[in-house]
């Protein structure tokens, strides 16, 4: 079994004492590939230095709305200046973790929507896929995004809104990222929804440290639970999991350029 884990945050300090011992191990489980996702501008380097480190990981760079208080506007502009500097470079393969969060209120509506739409621009600009934060904020990231219309579209991160958001987003071009949400049984409304996605719509993801699955309750989430992961969601799909592999997989090369 091949799988892409679309979605980790492998340079946090979460995973300092044994970062090597868990590739190797995520490795030998069928996790070929592994893209690190930058949230604020102090991590671009770290998450640069390990994609140019290690050929199994992939860089994303972006700033994440819930560190909005952290984000200046010169970061804007350094983060611009990396994907120029980085352009055509396999190593970067997406802009993000960026997109809005309703569901924290103190977190500023107007900052949000202007970081937001200065990201999905870059992304249109460098022709890079988009990899969307979206916290009860559907409506409002749909329509952002049939406003822009970014030609490599993205991925839907964690994904877990309603069969119809799941509609507007594949129109859009934009995949579905599946992970650890999925696999709690009291998970009732995604779980029903997770059963009517096509599968050419949907990635894998452990979002690793977080969201750690039914399986590993409390535990710190790494890639090395993946396959455990698309066991379970490829049960709540009411399909075989070689096949839940094998379409997330193609997704992911797909969409990365693979």
């Amino acid at each position: 079994m091949r799988l892409i884990d679309t979605h980790t945050h492998l340079d946090f300090p979460d995973f300092d004492a044994d970062r090597p011992r868990l590739l190797a191990n995520a490795t030998s489980r069928g996790v070929e590939r592994m893209v690190v996702l930058g949230v604020y501008q102090a991590n671009f380097q770290r998450v640069w230095d390990l994609a140019c480190a290690d050929q199994r990981l992939f860089a994303a760079l972006g700033l994440h709305p819930i560190y909005l208080d952290q984000h200046r506007p010169e970061h804007l502009a350094q983060l611009r200046e990396w994907l120029e500097r980085l352009h055509g470079d396999p190593r970067l393969c997406a802009v993000g973790e960026f997109g809005l969060d309703y569901y924290l209120e103190d977190l500023d509506k107007a900052r949000q929507q202007a970081l937001f739409e200065a990201q999905l621009q870059m992304a249109c600009d460098f022709e890079l896929p988009a990899l969307l934060h979206v916290r009860r904020s559907h409506a409002q990231v749909i329509a952002t995004l049939k406003r822009y219309k970014p030609a490599r579209a993205g991925v839907i991160h964690a994904f877990a809104g309603s069969y119809e958001e799941a509609r507007e987003y594949i129109k859009l071009g934009f995949r579905l990222g599946l992970g650890g949400a999925g696999t709690w049984p009291q998970a009732l409304r995604l779980r029903k929804t997770l059963a009517r996605l096509p599968l050419d719509s949907v990635v894998l993801e452990t979002d690793a440290p977080d969201m750690a699955p039914a399986m590993y309750p409390g535990v710190r989430n790494s890639p090395e639970h993946l396959p455990e992961i698309a066991v379970a969601l490829a049960q709540v799909m009411g399909v075989d999991v070689a096949e839940l592999a094998e379409a997330s997989t193609r997704n992911a090369c797909e969409l990365f350029g693979w």
